[in-house]
């Protein structure tokens, strides 16, 4: 539907229409938004009607189902629907509580091995990732050891963005001048990420409901999945939570956002009280039947 004010026309999204292309995204991707998506859809949709020289966004709903180029477009549109802010060393409180708390207990667990994987599972542009490696390195604990950091999105110009390492402005807004200067160099539109930092991190584009692809990070001793869950309904929120259960380790942690909680979706988890911080563990003894995934 087309309206015209002042000015160019502008494209308005009528009620059925947003239904008809919220449902797509979700068939395809798991991704729910409420009624008051709708203006969301309508803003940032609207660039991608023009850039196909549409006139409606019904017309652009039929180019997504019927076109030979519409998985290809329904990408772009999810790539522009889930464009997320964030930034270095979100959410401090539960970074100090990973860094000072279950770093030691992970790194207790794994003296034998060595070794230490950990999960941002909708790393966005990188930047918790990229945070999660600092504190790895600051830790003291694990000198010389083998870590990974693993960065999964289902964007993939975000996993672009975060193989590059240049961020600016607002990324920096928490972090202190002395770990700017420790951690990153001066770079062509802004600072790179050091190489010290860079070379522990892994970034691949990854939908959290694709189970058979997820087995491809491994198994993980924590994993971040922070204001993730808040875009799934209650069915495909349990089916993220089983595939993230089946990639921890027996003993291993998840670290949810700080408004999200397990409650009436897995009971499969132990909660653990840190000093500053909840956060969920996979029971030592897990299921027999999760030893061999």
């Amino acid at each position: 539907m087309r309206f015209s004010g002042r000015g160019s026309p502008r494209l308005r999204l009528a009620p059925e229409e947003f239904r008809l292309l919220r449902d797509m995204i979700n068939v395809h991707f798991g991704l729910q938004f409420d009624d008051s998506g709708l203006y969301l859809f309508e803003r940032r949709l609207a660039d991608r009607v023009a850039a196909l020289e549409l006139s409606s966004f019904d017309e652009y709903y039929k180019y997504l189902r019927f076109n030979a180029n519409g998985r290809r477009e329904l990408e772009e549109a999810i790539e522009t629907l889930t464009t997320k802010e964030t930034y270095f060393f979100r959410q401090e409180y539960q970074l100090r509580a990973f860094q000072n708390e279950l770093l030691p207990r992970i790194a207790r667990a794994n003296a034998a091995s060595r070794q230490v994987s950990i999960w941002s599972a909708g790393c966005s542009t990188g930047e918790e990732a990229y945070t999660i490696a600092m504190l790895m390195l600051q830790s003291g604990t694990m000198y010389n050891w083998d870590m990974r950091v693993i960065g999964s999105d289902l964007s993939k110009n975000s996993v672009a963005f975060a193989r590059r390492g240049v961020y600016r402005g607002a990324s920096f807004r928490t972090m202190s001048e002395q770990l700017l200067n420790r951690y990153f160099t001066r770079a062509e539109g802004g600072y790179q990420v050091n190489d010290s930092v860079r070379r522990l991190c892994h970034f691949g584009q990854l939908n959290l409901l694709d189970n058979v692809r997820a087995s491809n990070v491994g198994r993980v001793d924590a994993i971040f999945c922070r204001n993730v869950l808040i875009y799934f309904d209650e069915q495909k929120k349990k089916r993220v939570i089983d595939t993230l259960y089946q990639r921890l380790v027996p003993g291993g942690y998840l670290l949810l956002g700080h408004s999200e909680s397990l409650l009436n979706v897995s009971t499969a988890f132990e909660l653990v009280h840190l000093k500053e911080d909840l956060v969920y563990r996979k029971p030592v003894l897990s299921r027999q039947w999760d030893a061999s995934r």
